[in-house]
């Protein structure tokens, strides 16, 4: 979709001001076609254009091979809603829930049906199926009529007489799904192998259906049973969902260096953490992150992407993934290679450049011609700059991508064919027939003349084997005797699926839970056991605990290297960890278990902090057997120090006291250990009070060893520790312990400290005053005497920054903000005339003269690589320049000007403010059911218990301070822009 998180129109306070272009754009649709780049081999053409459609999000062809389309006409409100709230992002938040067409509100959108009557490649006439929809966003067909997504429901419009007009009103099948931003809503309808209807939904949106509730992932809908199942968890703002010839699964996405996702069963994948919250699983104790893949150019939005499988394009193009790129209006391509159990990517090129700004690729699909069809938005906007723009929604087109001699094709209606005549398309080279064919079969529950499917699911090799089993299994036609010779199948993807098919099902025949467990114990393939990993989860107990132990007592060197099965065999034993504690802990505690590197690096430590974490006694009963059980010192210490990591802001009063005595008992022995200290401190072990103090102030000591055990000071609240850590805030020699005893001091509420900080305030140097400012400035008491000093003339006013006296306000009191007023005056930002001023003036700074990127390399390690990242140099604590629109240098000047007036969504900062006063803002870099973590403008993080947050807000300040460029000189932003601009590290 067009957000995709990196704006093209940059607010200025109230007012929007549009990057100008240097070139026209917003070709004609006789022209556009024209001026496009296309791969060697192909051809573009315009199959439809304004006014015959306009606003296309999604394109599918029926099985009349006719392309149908959604009119996303309403965006980006809905009709008939009053807004409650909104924020700088456009979530919204509505009055109420409108109910479902035709009762609720009638909105624009319209789903439209193309034809090609003439042969002749373009759209010559059109008719709507349904129109007066809200915000719809997917379409599917099947089972009688077409499936519409339109948030909060996924419908069903039956046309059981096929007259292209729906019987009566939609049946609603889920209801739930966001409704916050237009952007963001469920979409991308997609029929999976396997049956299920398959959708996304992005970032900015909650969905909660049928007790599921979740802000990212991919879920999936089974119309015969009607079940609904998250299928995994995460993964961004995806638009856009596939299957590769052997069935695995793929979306699209918005993230910069990345093109694709990976998604497997009950898989966990990363978020937004900071803006989005956790994954609704608190104990994955990891995620999977997206496909790596190399040689990306162009912008960070992918959607639409599927994977090549016909015969059209030349021989080369089978299986290549294609995908959008929607800030750089093309289409590239990518080579998608195995990796283990999951995958690696390499962008190869493009197969289309529009050449045209205002080119928007919204949507692809294959076509029965084998052609490539792509839906363009087609507008100047690249995002959307508020919910009540003047919106343009004239435009819209379709092109066809093909060589130029491919003439479209007459489609037979796959629907009147004789089931013998959809058998046969199983092995058609376009894999638009096969899905279709496969999919029929199913509605009709066929079940004569599968006999040769049986021979070829049972003895085919390949995609004819995989074919078989899929339409076997839609025709609910494999049998128990079947399902085992396939489970011993030559090839890994049958043995996958077969395995993945019998977890679907709501029971599996002990014959055959044997055969899988058995199958676990032996199994060659990467692929077949990282599918047993997601299969345990779905199992009973005993069945799913008995599989994975098979797999982790194997140890396998594939298998500890592989990307995907360490997580995914811990997923599987979590799944069942506390209902089945005692078998848990009776399975994970021998010396078998212990050795299996497998199980000792990837189980142990992870079950112990998930058992700590329920908060019972019969689980810290179980943390000291897993404890005992340890072979040798060193890996009970090291169990320790993941429980010591699971009971951070657990009272030890709510700790069964034979885990507390173990624990402390463990740290006498081993008074070095870190850790072990820490937990021992935490659970209130006087001797560990006085050795963490011994060790914190022993200057001679580790500097990262003293760092940690300061931590657990401040942690803790010892208030009689404040003097120890005002003597190392203030005198030690090692910054990192000079910061950490900073950082440590913020938890105490205390006067005196600020008097102490104050008195030794000059003779420190220029970083500890900053920090120290930050640290004074962000609670009443402190700031009300730091204030007082400098209006006594004790302290300077001139070192302090905008940006940080501008913290007082966020305090809220009157006699605070009179003090700042009477040293700073108004600390407002400049007006928007003013900063556009200032761009136009850099502007013409930058064309007096070309700058030097080696002096600009220097100049951004210096300045900016502290929070951004740049061919892969710097701390990404801010975007990642390299994926962002830097050859546009409006777009860097007015984010150089203005940080704040265009931060996205994942580098939003927030300001907490906790129950005894202090003010804190940051980025949120980690939330926890017991905490947030926020990260500040120096990378330093601080963890906040939640019980300590009075209030959480976003922030309107981006963490990048207004002022950043004026402390440089003319000459060295040209030479800093010279390296931002350029293809690449500058030469040495």
């Amino acid at each position: 979709m067009k957000n995709a998180g990196l704006y093209a129109v940059f607010f200025l306070g109230c007012s929007v001001w549009i990057a100008p272009r240097a070139h026209a754009q917003g070709f004609p649709p006789a022209e556009a076609a024209g001026k496009m780049t296309v791969a060697d081999g192909l051809a573009v053409r315009l199959f439809a254009a304004e006014p015959l459609v306009q606003q296309p999000v999604a394109i599918e062809f029926d099985d009349r091979g006719r392309l149908w389309v959604i009119q996303y006409m309403q965006y980006p409100n809905p009709a008939g809603l009053k807004r409650v709230s909104v924020d700088r992002y456009s979530r919204t938040a509505y009055d109420k829930i409108p109910e479902p067409p035709p009762q609720g509100p009638k909105g624009s959108d319209r789903i439209t049906i193309l034809e090609d009557s003439d042969g002749d490649g373009q759209a010559d006439r059109s008719h709507d199926f349904v129109s007066g929809l809200n915000l719809a966003s997917g379409l599917a067909f099947g089972h009688g009529g077409v499936f519409v997504l339109q948030s909060p429901y996924l419908l069903f419009y039956p046309d059981r007489d096929r007259n292209d007009q729906p019987d009566g009103d939609p049946e609603v099948l889920l209801t739930g799904f966001g409704m916050e931003d237009a952007h963001s809503v469920a979409n991308s309808l997609t029929w999976g192998p396997d049956g299920w209807l398959y959708g996304c939904q992005g970032s900015t949106v909650t969905a909660k259906i049928r007790g599921i509730e979740f802000q990212q992932g991919v879920w999936r809908y089974h119309p015969p049973s009607r079940r609904f199942e998250l299928f995994c968890e995460g993964g961004g703002n995806m638009w856009g969902l596939d299957f590769d010839r052997n069935g695995n699964l793929f979306t699209s996405t918005n993230y910069g260096g990345f093109i694709t996702l990976h998604g497997v069963q009950g898989g966990y994948y990363w978020k937004l953490f900071g803006k989005h919250g956790p994954l609704h699983n608190p104990y994955t104790y990891g995620y999977f992150d997206h496909v790596p893949h190399q040689g990306i150019q162009g912008g960070h939005v992918s959607n639409g992407g599927l994977f090549y499988e016909a015969n059209t394009f030349p021989a080369e193009w089978r299986g290549r993934y294609i995908s959008n790129d929607l800030l750089d209006h093309s289409i590239h391509w990518s080579e998608i290679r195995p990796q283990g159990s999951t995958f690696r990517g390499r962008q190869g090129g493009d197969v289309l450049r529009a050449n045209d700004t205002w080119f928007a690729p919204s949507d692809l699909t294959l076509g029965p011609d084998g052609a490539l069809y792509v839906a363009d938005w087609h507008d100047k906007r690249t995002a959307h700059p508020d919910p009540d723009a003047d919106w343009d929604r004239s435009n819209g087109r379709i092109y066809r991508i093909a060589p130029p001699e491919a003439k479209p094709a007459k489609v037979p209606d796959l629907a009147a064919r004789t089931n013998a005549d959809l058998i046969a398309l199983r092995s058609d080279p376009n894999i638009w027939y096969r899905r279709r064919a496969r999919r029929l079969l199913s509605e009709r529950q066929t079940k004569d003349g599968l006999d040769p499917l049986r021979d070829e699911a049972g003895t085919g090799r390949g995609s004819v084997a995989l074919e078989a089993l899929w339409i076997l299994h839609g025709c609910q036609a494999i049998e128990p005797g079947l399902a085992e010779r396939l489970l011993e199948h030559p090839d890994a993807e049958i043995r996958t699926w077969m395995v993945r098919l019998l977890g679907d099902e709501p029971q599996v025949a002990p014959n055959l839970t044997a055969k899988l467990v058995a199958l676990a114990a032996n199994e060659p393939s990467v692929l077949v056991r990282a599918q047993l990993a997601c299969t345990a989860q779905r199992l009973p107990a005993s069945a799913g605990l008995d599989v994975a132990e098979r797999l982790l007592l194997r140890d396998l060197d594939q298998d500890r290297d592989d990307p995907y099965v360490p997580l995914l065999l811990w997923w599987a034993v979590e799944r069942h960890a506390i209902t089945a504690v005692d078998s848990m802990v009776a399975r994970f505690s021998t010396p078998e278990a212990w050795r299996s590197a497998l199980i000792r690096t990837q189980i142990e430590g992870r079950l112990i902090r998930r058992l700590a974490s329920e908060g019972n006694a019969a689980c810290d009963v179980a943390c000291v057997k897993l404890l005992n059980a340890a072979p040798s010192e060193e890996a009970r210490r090291a169990l320790a120090a993941d429980l010591e990591e699971s009971t951070r802001g657990r009272p030890a009063k709510a700790i069964a006291p034979i885990l507390i005595a173990t624990a402390i008992a463990l740290a006498d022995a081993n008074p070095a250990d870190v850790p072990l200290n820490r937990l021992a401190f935490r659970l209130g072990s006087r001797t560990a009070v006085d050795r963490v103090r011994a060790i914190v102030a022993d200057r001679q000591g580790a500097d990262a060893t003293r760092v940690l055990l300061i931590d657990v000071l401040g942690e803790t609240g010892d208030r009689t520790s404040t003097g120890l850590l005002l003597g190392l805030a203030t005198e030690d020699n090692s910054p990192p312990v000079r910061v950490a005893a900073l950082k440590a001091l913020g938890r105490f509420e205390d006067e005196s400290i600020a008097k102490a900080l104050i008195d030794a305030y000059p003779r420190q140097n220029d970083d500890w005053r900053s920090r120290t400012r930050e640290l004074l400035l962000g609670r009443p008491s402190w700031a009300r005497a730091y204030l007082a000093a400098i209006d006594h003339g004790q302290l300077s006013a001139k070192e302090v920054t905008i940006e940080q006296i501008g913290r007082v306000a966020l305090l809220q009191d009157p006699g605070l903000d009179d003090l700042v007023r009477k040293h700073w005056g108004s600390v407002k930002g400049a007006t928007p005339g003013e900063k556009l001023a200032e761009v136009r003036r850099l502007n013409n700074d930058l064309r007096a003269a070309v700058g030097d990127p080696k002096r600009g390399t220097q100049l951004f390690k210096e300045r900016c690589a502290s929070c951004h990242r740049l061919f892969d140099q710097g701390t990404a604590i801010g975007p990642d320049l390299t994926f962002a629109n830097r050859r546009d240098r409006d777009f860097l000047l007015v984010s150089l000007v203005d940080p704040s007036g265009v931060v996205r969504k994942e580098y939003q900062s927030y300001i907490a403010q906790t129950r005894d006063g202090r003010v804190l803002t940051g980025l949120i870099v980690e939330q926890t059911p017991d905490a947030i973590t926020l990260r500040d403008a120096k990378g330093e993080p601080t963890r906040i218990p939640r019980d300590e947050v009075e209030a959480l807000k976003e922030s309107t300040a981006s963490l990048m301070p207004e002022s950043l460029y004026k402390e440089l000189s003319p000459s060295q932003i040209r030479d800093l822009f010279s390296y931002l601009q350029g293809d690449g590290p500058a030469p040495k």
